[in-house]
């Protein structure tokens, strides 16, 4: 049932809209229904009901559905910056900060997947939004200063762009695989590591083969 539109029917939004909040529980609301419905199941109208207001307030606010979608995925980098550099910063060595950043990164899709659902969908997401290109170039940032410390006292004839691609690829396809995965697991009678453990070993398999030997340690 969609929510009635009246202001006796929706006081809290009402008090959250005058005090400026509207669009955080917007993009609140856009990130639940992600999480449960995916891309193709959203909807501006599903958007307004859950939030309780009218089914103007999201365009109103960002234009469109692609407008909402992409604050959403500007969002979903900023959980990952903010994640990844915390990773980082408390790792020592760039064997171990890379390793982390590995397992931060699942992380956050784990713990904010209705972002994550919609971050990298070229259809969906407006790419050239300036915030959308900002946020991206600095998650992506992170995994290339913790590459450049890698290559700084592991191999400095690493390709550091090249590595940084191949190590964004092989966490997001983590990411992608590991709940149809871990269904075909089960049917065997078997059962996967947790998707942060597996991200933190895969990347030291990685590791080895980006410095050229098993790090030490491992």
């Amino acid at each position: 049932m969609v929510a009635s539109d009246t202001p006796q029917d929706r006081p809290a939004k009402t008090d959250r809209y005058h005090h400026g909040n509207l669009p955080d529980a917007l993009r609140e609301s856009a990130a639940e229904v992600l999480a449960e419905r995916g891309v193709s199941g959203f909807s501006l109208r599903e958007v307004a009901r859950r939030a309780e207001v009218s089914h103007a307030a999201p365009a109103h606010h960002f234009g469109d559905a692609r407008g909402l979608l992409t604050a959403v995925a500007v969002e979903a980098f900023q959980h990952l910056v903010t994640e990844t550099e915390a990773a980082v910063a408390s790792a020592d060595g760039a064997v171990d900060a890379l390793a982390k950043l590995g397992r931060a990164y699942v992380t956050v899709s784990i713990e904010h997947p209705g972002h994550c659902a919609v971050v990298f969908d070229a259809d969906a997401v407006d790419a050239e939004d300036p915030a959308y290109a900002e946020w991206g170039t600095r998650a992506f940032g992170v995994l290339v200063g913790a590459i450049e410390r890698l290559a700084r006292e592991e191999n400095p004839d690493l390709d550091v762009e090249l590595a940084a691609f191949l190590c964004w690829s092989m966490v997001q396809g983590l990411v992608d695989i590991h709940g149809p995965v871990q269904k075909m697991a089960a049917k065997r009678g078997t059962t996967l590591s947790e998707i942060p453990d597996l991200a933190e070993s895969f990347t030291h398999l990685l590791i080895a083969g980006l410095v050229g030997h098993p790090p030490a340690g491992r």
